[in-house]
């Protein structure tokens, strides 16, 4: 098979199923520039590690709370950049995908996006004590797919890891207190 041929070929797996997922998302009115908004939020944890800052300044009888969703969130996008360097896997590249945004590697597994927004909206859930944070999260993942940078897998495995992280991070936080009560 030549590369006009493999081009041509129909997308199969998980490329498939991101195309299907997508194809109807794009016809959203809307969908692009909002997923394009969460990117550029979510990246590298920024928006969230502001987002807890401020909620620190904001809500002193919380402050421990909120530098702990910034630090949840920092430290989720971390492991997930580790974990996409050891393993490898490619950006969806198909033509049966559109790619919205730019990304600063090619590396697709897991998405930092899901993992980091998970990891933050529920340590600010906890900060809050409102489940309020959570209604982020399905937004930035389905964005990830909207925008053709992640395999649905991707953005599954981020949040599990994102939960996992702050689960460590929240159960470090009240140790710390505990400690020093």
């Amino acid at each position: 098979m030549d590369a006009e041929q493999l081009d041509a070929a129909p997308a199969t797996g998980e490329a498939a199923l991101l195309a299907a997922i997508q194809q109807p998302l794009l016809a959203v009115p809307g969908a692009v520039p909002a997923a394009r908004g969460l990117s550029h939020f979510g990246e590298h944890a920024l928006g969230w590690m502001a987002l807890a800052a401020a909620g620190a300044v904001v809500d002193r009888p919380h402050r421990r709370r909120w530098i702990a969703a910034g630090v949840g969130a920092f430290g989720a996008h971390a492991a997930s950049v580790i974990i996409k360097r050891v393993v490898r896997r490619r950006r969806p590249n198909h033509p049966s995908i559109r790619v919205g945004v730019g990304t600063p590697s090619k590396l697709s597994f897991p998405s930092s996006h899901a993992t980091s927004t998970t990891a933050a909206a529920v340590l600010m859930a906890r900060a809050t004590g409102s489940p309020l944070p959570l209604a982020v999260i399905p937004p930035m993942l389905v964005s990830r797919l909207v925008l053709g940078v992640h395999y649905p897998t991707d953005v599954l495995a981020g949040a599990a890891l994102g939960a996992a992280s702050a689960a460590a991070v929240g159960i470090a936080e009240a140790r710390t207190r505990t400690d020093r009560a």
